[in-house]
């Protein structure tokens, strides 16, 4: 159950090998800050403490896509500890841009230096 006064995230997506999760996501206080926590099988993401828990959230989903995952989405299911169910939309989050792999081997360098 959340604690009362905090919010409650649904978070979903697909994990560093691609494979589909959906867990939540629960804020702790810490000091005069929030930290965003995630479970998920025997990991456990938390962040840095931050000033709300819509800014820990954010660092969340950024620690997450450095982790490898994708296509992230965030339902709120709970606001301040009252449970809101399904009614809220999901937020979707874009992936960050993938840089593209580069070639390499016998042909490659070639081709590069044929491009020289």
């Amino acid at each position: 159950m959340a604690q009362a006064g905090f919010d409650k995230h649904q978070l979903a997506g697909l994990d560093d090998r691609e494979r589909g999760f959906s867990r939540p996501v629960e804020f702790e206080q810490a000091g005069e800050g929030y930290r965003a926590v995630l479970r998920y099988e025997a990991v456990r993401v938390a962040t840095e403490v931050r000033p709300s828990q819509d800014d820990a959230l954010t660092i969340l989903i950024q620690t997450l896509h450095a982790q490898g995952y994708r296509q992230l989405k965030t339902q709120l299911s709970f606001r301040n500890g009252v449970y809101l169910g399904s009614q809220e939309l999901w937020v979707e989050y874009p992936d960050p841009p993938q840089a593209e792999p580069q070639p390499s081997g016998f042909l490659q360098k070639i081709k590069d230096w044929f491009r020289s």
